[in-house]
């Protein structure tokens, strides 16, 4: 008896050992009883009856998956390069295990073919200018599509566009020009504001004949300051007429 005993307690305690489960915080499991599923189990010490439930388990932490470069036409017509990352997680365990086969791959399909579909109905200057408006797009749509699953994307970042070499060239030079033609406008604008001020000047002389003798005389003062120049400064005959009524009556 006491041998047969043994062997029970053996069996039982090789079944209850078999039976352990140990979730980790960010864990839950799905139980099958019997190919149903049933409850979801939350993270610490589980025990399910052997051989009669199975537990998958599903892991809740938020999840990045790189998007593989995908090969795209643009609206106007310009093939780039293009790939992104997407941050998903899983907000129903069982959804995720019974609606869909492999939520990770299945995810990451979704999400290449998205990519390939919203980026060729936009045009290249939008992709490039625009970029946070592309990523709540296709956040949108591809949570919209994985949500039957129970699964949430919170993000998804357009990572690099790569261009033909050819338009990287004809954007620089896009870029030069765009440079040129501002600095040809800041130029003739500051021209434009430096005759306003010389008119502005002019109208002053004209009224103070005396002004112009101070100018006359501070441009003097400039010159002498190099010594090493020999300078043929032209004397104004305006300065003269207040001396020229003198010299008649003096005749």
């Amino acid at each position: 008896m006491s041998t047969g005993l043994s062997i029970l307690i053996g069996i039982l305690f090789i079944l209850f050992i078999s039976g352990v489960r140990i979730l980790n915080e960010y864990e839950r499991g799905v139980i099958f009883r019997l190919g149903r599923v049933g409850a979801t189990k939350g993270p610490g010490f589980k025990w399910i009856i052997p051989m009669v439930d199975r537990m998958v388990r599903v892991s809740t932490r938020i999840v990045t998956t790189d998007v593989p470069p995908q090969d795209v036409i643009t609206k106007d017509n310009v093939s780039i390069s293009v790939n992104a990352v997407i941050y998903f997680r899983v907000m129903d365990p069982i959804k995720a295990i019974i609606e869909v086969e492999d939520y990770l791959y299945a995810t990451s399909q979704f999400s290449q073919t998205t990519l390939r579909s919203v980026l060729g109905q936009s045009d290249l200057d939008e992709l490039l200018s625009e970029r946070e408006k592309i990523n709540s797009e296709l956040q949108s749509i591809i949570d919209a599509h994985t949500d039957p699953w129970g699964v949430k994307v919170t993000a998804v970042e357009v990572k690099h566009i790569d261009l033909p070499q050819e338009m990287q060239s004809a954007m620089a030079k896009q870029a030069q020009a765009e440079r040129e033609r501002r600095a040809k406008i800041i130029s003739a604008e500051g021209e434009f504001q430096a005759a306003e001020k010389l008119k502005a000047a002019a109208d002053i002389i004209a009224k103070e004949p005396a002004a112009l003798q101070l100018r006359y005389l501070q441009t003097l003062l400039d010159i002498s300051g190099d010594r090493a120049t020999t300078t043929i400064i032209p004397f104004p005959m305006e300065m003269l007429r207040p001396f020229l009524p003198k010299t008649d009556a003096s005749r």
